[in-house]
């Protein structure tokens, strides 16, 4: 007696993937809004990270790799160096700022050395 085997649903036909799709739907739009209202430069680019993130998670559930690589789930492993290169990058960065150009946009003067017209 042949079994049968459960009718395949691809991922863009099926609840999960239309919530994925509608999420992507609603970060670009967010982040469009953000651009046109000239916000600070984090939300746009936290936004933006953001989709791409959704982005590259919907091309892997299209090509069913969640599926195939079950033991190691890799987009959060490359994600997670990439999130940890960006912060030793930025972190190097503002120390050599800080270490190279001390007199900033945020240092203090004290109060004897205001000159008072």
């Amino acid at each position: 007696m042949p079994t049968l085997k459960p009718k395949h649903r691809p991922f863009c036909f099926s609840v999960k993937g239309h919530v994925k799709i509608l999420r992507l739907a609603l970060s670009v739009t967010s982040m469009t809004f953000f651009i046109i209202g000239q916000a600070p430069e984090p939300y746009i680019v936290i936004t933006g990270f953001e989709v791409t993130v959704i982005f590259f998670f919907i091309i892997l559930y299209m090509l069913r790799l969640d599926r195939l690589i079950a033991c190691l789930f890799w987009p959060l492993l490359v994600f997670g160096i990439l999130a940890g290169v960006c912060c030793i990058a930025d972190g190097v960065l503002i120390y050599r700022k800080l270490l190279f150009n001390p007199s900033g946009p945020y240092q203090k003067q004290a109060i004897h050395d205001k000159i008072v017209l």
